[in-house]
């Protein structure tokens, strides 16, 4: 499978073009151009060098935010695909492989998801997770096969996630994955190409800019990788019933520290005392949201986790 190229801004349909530099640069992908501002930074004191880089972050919310009509339309495709019994497969290398396995590996103890639901692929495997393996990326069929050892379907939506958006593991991941019928994303911290945008159902780009140092984007890329991540996965699981208000009722209770919150969530929201939420808490099973049933409808346990599986997982609804 064939490499897609960066190209340079005045190719990108969806934003304005730039001023065309005096000098072109020498890569046109943003994750590769030198910064500026921080150009004599081998030459700064300690805090000089915390606040260059805490100036260039507070330029991360802003991209992001620019991209908020992208980042709802993936949370639409991970909820519809959800619905249907799909899963979010997020596929990367580096920095930006690491991140989704981080934000997949949150679901289960945050949201009580299976851990199929929400998954992370990542370029070299595990061993990459803990020591890097930059070679890996290279390889697009590695991409492809990774698809395949996953059954992914047209149930599925996969999130490629590549800063400079030409990582060859990712495009060959996406690649296969479209053609087994899923639905794919992009998300990138450059300029999206043409081809980009027409191959795939949502390409999210926000451009923080060059780095401070050029091309680590472990930076203000993996900041925005990271804010955005959040944002899919967290706005999925509020809309797939996951969250009650602003509280995370889909917990299940693991250690004492879940326990604590499972508690204080049910004082909260039902008004008990400290004694009757652990009773309750502990009559669900550890799960908070089957609790709330409990008490609000007088039923036990069983009932309760019978009459959210016909709501879908709602508490109103049960």
């Amino acid at each position: 499978m064939p490499e897609v190229k960066a190209v340079p801004p005045t190719m990108d349909a969806r934003k304005p073009s730039s001023p065309s530099p005096a000098t072109p640069p020498l890569d046109a992908r943003l994750t590769e151009q030198r910064n500026p501002r921080s150009m004599r930074i081998d030459q700064l004191s300690s805090l000089e060098i915390v606040d260059l880089i805490n100036n260039e972050d507070r330029l991360v919310a802003a991209a992001v935010s620019e991209e908020r009509l992208q980042i709802a339309r993936a949370i639409d495709l991970v909820v519809d695909c959800l619905g249907r019994g799909g899963r979010l497969v997020y596929v990367g290398a580096g920095t930006s492989g690491r991140l989704g396995v981080l934000d997949a590996s949150e679901m289960p103890p945050t949201y009580r998801t299976h851990p199929d639901m929400v998954q992370g692929v990542m370029a070299g495997g595990y061993e990459a997770l803990l020591r890097a393996q930059e070679g890996a990326e290279d390889h697009p069929g590695d991409g492809a096969a990774a698809m395949d050892d996953r059954n992914v379907d047209r149930r599925d939506f996969v999130l490629g996630i590549a800063a400079s958006g030409t990582t060859p593991y990712v495009h060959g991941a996406l690649a296969r994955a479209r053609e087994r019928g899923a639905r794919t994303g992009f998300l990138l911290c450059t300029y999206p190409s043409e081809e980009l945008l027409q191959s795939h159902d949502v390409v999210i780009a926000p451009l923080v800019g060059p780095e401070v140092v050029t091309g680590s984007t472990r930076m203000k890329a993996g900041t925005a990788t990271k804010m955005v991540l959040n944002m899919i996965s967290t706005g999925a699981m509020v809309r797939t019933g996951k969250v009650y208000g602003n509280l995370m009722v889909d917990l299940q209770v693991t250690c004492q520290k879940l326990q604590d919150r499972g508690e204080r969530i049910l004082m909260e929201t039902l008004g008990v005392d400290r004694p009757e939420a652990t009773r309750l808490l502990d009559a669900s099973g550890g799960h908070v949201k089957t609790a709330i049933v409990m008490w609000r409808s007088g039923v036990d346990a069983a009932e309760a986790r019978r009459r959210l599986e016909q709501s879908g997982g709602s508490i109103s609804g049960a």
